[in-house]
């Protein structure tokens, strides 16, 4: 009869010891859980600034990496190096500039280094055009062979149109005479006008535009 009520109490102590350790148990493993997922989520967080951009400069790693067409990935070298030789050819053409006629206030001189900067843009900003198009284009959708073909060809085509330009606006005394396979081109361009210089530019910029509208 003694017995009876001993076992009963030794009974109802094992049953809260098992839910104290139930309860405890589960509450660790739920902090443990926690904890491991947030670090996770820092990790993935990491992974995701470093696989993007955030600028000109890292646009260009980015663009060569996620893209999957050799071409675009060739434009992407050809086209960086050459934005970096516009920028240093203008810059270093200002600075003469602006050493010649540090002694000039306002007027024409003033005129003309600010139409330096003005053509450093207009020739830079289509070099580095597709470059940032396909960066944008990779980070929002994914890469996409056609899109990076159509804008690598478009940007190989802002490159003759510039020559083109270079051409058409040499003056007649500093004209060498045409020779080799192109002689028949580079005579025809060498009897345009000069204000007609600016079109084939211009006109490969709209194509580039135009491939990029039909393959985004």
């Amino acid at each position: 009869m003694t017995d009876a009520p001993a076992e009963t109490e030794g009974e109802v102590g094992s049953a809260t010891g098992g839910e104290s350790a139930t309860d405890g148990g589960s509450t660790t493993g739920g902090e443990s859980a926690t904890g491991g997922g947030s670090t996770t989520s820092g990790e993935s967080t990491g992974d995701e600034s470093d696989s993007t951009y955030s600028g000109l400069p890292s646009a260009f790693p980015y663009a060569f990496r996620s893209s999957e067409s050799r071409l675009f990935r060739s434009y992407v070298v050809v086209g960086g190096l050459a934005a970096v030789l516009v920028v240093l050819v203008f810059a270093a053409a200002l600075v003469t500039l602006m050493g010649e006629t540090a002694s000039v206030r306002g007027g024409t001189f003033t005129f003309s280094r600010a139409f330096f900067i003005v053509l450093m843009v207009l020739v830079f900003a289509p070099l580095v055009a597709p470059v940032l198009l396909a960066a944008r284009h990779h980070r929002r959708e994914g890469s996409d062979r056609r899109y990076d073909r159509a804008l690598a060809t478009g940007g190989y085509l802002v490159f003759v149109g510039l020559y083109v330009m270079l051409v058409l606006t040499v003056p007649p005394e500093q004209q060498d005479p045409p020779s080799g396979l192109f002689e028949p081109v580079i005579a025809l361009l060498y009897d345009l006008p000069s204000v007609t210089g600016a079109v084939p530019p211009l006109a490969a910029v709209g194509l580039l535009w135009a491939l990029h509208r039909r393959y985004r």
